[in-house]
């Protein structure tokens, strides 16, 4: 069984979107943002749970179909039915995956689809769901963040798949480590304003966690802090609120600038917020002061950094 590597983060993918001919009309669906950018910083572990029950490539497409309240996957011609075979598997790989730090699933396959996966009604009428193998991966880690490959089109939810992988990958690191109370309220301090970007109110409630909890045993308040940080992040980030974090951290310098640079960066953060200029503007600013005023806890930040630079995916925010 595959361990947790701290040196690699070990990202779940259908097979497909590496480029392997696993599809049922023999070809694949291979990711160009995988090839060229992702595969650079994640190890990734292909599936493809069809391939896996021995359908075989090529092979008789599968779709899923609703009777009595089951849900049932079975060929396109109705010719076989592989429910119990898929479950059965879905099951018993998914439950394998505490060491990844993400998952990238085909979009609207039956087996792997995340949404928008049709099911048919016995009489043939069609509505959306999750695909069988994908709806079991999802509810057995749900901690994990799941992402499609079409919806990573979007530069918006790419961003926040990628920084939710980093900062899981991060957090089993910890755990790996061995957590103490300690090293929990150091992580969160770390992530503080990058949570506030992404979900104020989880911001607030998960640091009034730490402040109270010191009752709670670790163990529950390690699980309590991991699964409020997991949804928080989750939450995609507005322009308000990184205006918010952004005219935060300008007041660490408020002592060190020039009434002229106070207003250029001013202006430059209330640009961004009115849509003027991308996100990397006042950032650019604000790490160049933190270079010339440093700051222990700015740079611990992970707000500045959640995934590399040369990934290019806070350029179109």
């Amino acid at each position: 069984m595959t361990q947790f590597d701290t040196q690699q983060i070990q990202v779940g993918i259908s097979s497909c979107l590496l480029g392997q001919q696993v599809r049922f009309d023999g070809g694949h669906k291979r990711s160009e943002f995988v090839e060229k950018e992702l595969t650079r910083y994640f190890s990734f572990t292909p599936v493809c749970p069809e391939m896996a029950i021995g359908l075989g490539s090529p092979r008789k497409a599968i779709r899923l179909v609703k009777r009595d309240d089951i849900i049932h996957v079975e060929a396109s011609d109705g010719s076989f039915d592989v429910t119990e075979q898929l479950t059965a598997f879905s099951h018993q790989k998914t439950a394998e995956f505490d060491y990844l730090a993400g998952y990238i699933l085909c979009a609207k396959s039956p087996s792997c689809g995340m949404e928008r996966v049709r099911i048919y009604s016995s009489q043939g009428s069609a509505k959306e769901g999750t695909g069988v193998y994908a709806r079991i991966l999802m509810e057995q880690n749900p901690l994990l963040p799941v992402e499609e490959d079409g919806r990573l089109c979007d530069p918006v939810l790419r961003e926040n798949f990628v920084t939710r992988v980093f900062a899981y990958h991060d957090w089993l690191t910890l755990q790996h480590s061995g957590i103490t109370r300690g090293k929990l309220i150091a992580f969160h301090s770390r992530y503080k304003y990058l949570l506030f970007a992404h979900q104020p109110a989880a911001y607030k409630s998960l640091g009034k966690l730490l402040g109270d909890a010191i009752d709670l045993p670790l163990e529950t308040l390690a699980a309590r802090y991991i699964s409020g940080l997991m949804q928080g992040l989750q939450q995609r980030v507005s322009r308000k609120n990184h205006s918010n974090v952004l005219q935060h951290l300008q007041g660490y310098f408020k002592k060190h600038l020039s009434p002229a640079q106070k207003a250029e960066l001013q202006t430059t953060i209330d640009k961004y917020r009115r849509g003027l200029l991308p996100l990397m503007s006042p950032m650019t600013l604000l790490q160049h002061y933190l270079r010339e005023y440093p700051n222990p806890y700015l740079a611990s930040q992970v707000y500045f950094n959640p995934h590399p630079e040369d990934l290019a995916l806070r350029y179109s925010l």
